[in-house]
């Protein structure tokens, strides 16, 4: 699994338009108001679903979404 941290100083419009154009398969959005809540956002970029999942519980599901698109693959 290879990982891209966008940390420049920009809007989140421009990261997520920069992540798209790029092609990143699916991005994990740690925002404020979700953080306080103790979750994260992943996106799958293919199918544009959008899911909030506990922090503790992002890494599996982004390892079950991956395994489920190689599958498909095959």
């Amino acid at each position: 699994m290879e990982v891209i941290i966008d940390d420049r100083d920009e809007r989140a419009g421009v990261k997520f338009k920069d992540a798209d154009l790029i092609g990143i398969p699916l991005r994990i959005v740690v925002g404020s108001k979700n953080l306080a809540q103790g979750q994260v956002e992943l996106k799958i970029r293919r199918s544009g679903e959008s899911s909030l999942y506990a922090i503790g519980k992002v890494v599996a599901q982004v390892r079950k979404t991956i395994a489920a698109e190689m599958s498909a693959a095959d």
